[in-house]
This record gives structure tokens, C-alpha cells and sequence, in this order.
């Protein structure tokens, strides 16, 4: 089951959902059908260039220990 992006036009709501072939996604918040399904980004891990921060190594953050909400 793929996780699909929506913005709903009724209510101006964007979630993300598990979404099987048969099934037709509704918003999260009001219920309506009238979705908009948005571009999904996703992840990728690649090589760090020399000039890029070193991070804590705890969250992953570039910026180090303390940049991120967690610290």
C-alpha cells in the first residue's frame, strides 16, 4: 500500500494516507472527496561535499547539535 500526499479544496487540509486500488481516499479533517493529490519528494542519501556542516549524528541534522527540535 503506497502513502499518497492530498490537499483537500473543500477545507484547504493536507494529509497523507495509505491508499489501495480500490479504495478512494477522503479528506482526514472534513470528510470530502475533492482531493487534490499532491507530488510526493522523497528521500535519497548521497555523497556529502567537503564545504557541507558535519552533524551530531543524532538526528541527522546539518546544522548539529541543538538545530534541530529534538536537542
Amino acid at each position: 500500500m503506497p502513502i499518497h500526499e492530498y490537499a483537500c479544496r473543500a477545507c484547504g487540509s493536507e494529509f497523507e494516507t495509505l491508499v489501495r486500488s480500490s479504495d478512494t481516499p477522503s479528506c482526514a479533517a472534513c470528510g470530502s472527496l475533492d482531493l487534490d493529490k499532491k507530488l510526493s519528494v522523497f528521500a535519497t542519501q548521497g555523497e556529502k561535499s567537503a564545504d557541507a556542516p558535519a552533524g551530531c549524528g543524532t538526528c541527522g541534522n546539518p546544522a548539529g547539535p541543538g538545530a534541530c527540535r529534538f536537542n
